[in-house]
């Protein structure tokens, strides 16, 4: 058996508090993108919470129409690659493209189109940018191999509980060569049956603000009792 190597770390007293990927995500294969291996991708807007964590990269999706002044204050802060949401369902057509445009003249890694953006829209955004596609898809019923032919890189399967069976099913039909994103669930085991199921990065989802300052809270608290 191989021994395992010893990564040795070194830490800040300043900048311990940061947040930390599940380990299980590091057994994911990953995906090299623009010549960086991705595999985890934290899921968050905040910037705070951008700056300090230890994920590979930003995925910056959110339930608003897309701004570009979002998209550049992530971007400025973020220390790793930002892949930001451009719109497909609400806001579509020629304004996602132009944002999908924009973004990458930012320096955006790449784009991430929502689960109803029409496949022409795709082929219009893939003629006009040069940064990768990811396109999300959220049911066995989404029209994933038509996202792909008009030109998706990526596919970011987000399927809450059907999750795992519909990576394993896309898996299944495109073979090892297809880049395939997914959200790993809420523990080490999901995370670990969506990546045997063909995941090759996952996104995580990190505690808000909030949830981490209430603890900071209970600490001092304690400190002066």
């Amino acid at each position: 058996m191989e021994k395992e190597r010893y990564v040795p770390e070194v830490k800040s007293i300043l900048r311990s508090r940061i947040i930390e990927v599940p380990q299980v995500i590091y057994k994911a294969t990953g995906i090299t993108i623009l010549g960086r291996r991705i595999k985890s991708l934290l899921f968050s807007t905040d910037v705070a919470i951008i700056k300090n964590t230890n994920a590979n990269s930003i995925i910056a999706v959110y339930p608003f129409t897309p701004q570009l002044s979002i998209t550049q204050s992530i971007l400025e802060v973020a220390p790793v690659p930002v892949f930001v949401g451009v719109g497909g369902g609400l806001t579509t057509g020629r304004r996602s493209i132009d944002i999908a445009w924009q973004a990458e003249l930012m320096g955006a890694y790449g784009v991430v189109v929502n689960a109803p953006t029409k496949n022409d829209v795709i082929r219009k955004m893939k003629n006009r940018i040069d940064i990768p596609i990811i396109a999300t898809v959220v049911s066995p019923n989404d029209d994933y191999k038509g996202k792909l032919e008009a030109g998706a890189s990526i596919l970011n399967i987000s399927g809450g509980s059907k999750t795992v069976s519909l990576v394993k099913m896309i898996r299944d039909e495109f073979g090892p060569e297809l880049p395939i994103i997914a959200t790993g669930g809420p523990t080490e085991e999901s995370i670990l049956a969506t990546i045997e199921a063909g995941a090759n990065a996952i996104t995580y989802t990190p505690p808000s603000s909030a949830d981490i300052f209430s603890d900071v809270m209970d600490v001092y608290r304690e400190e002066k009792k």
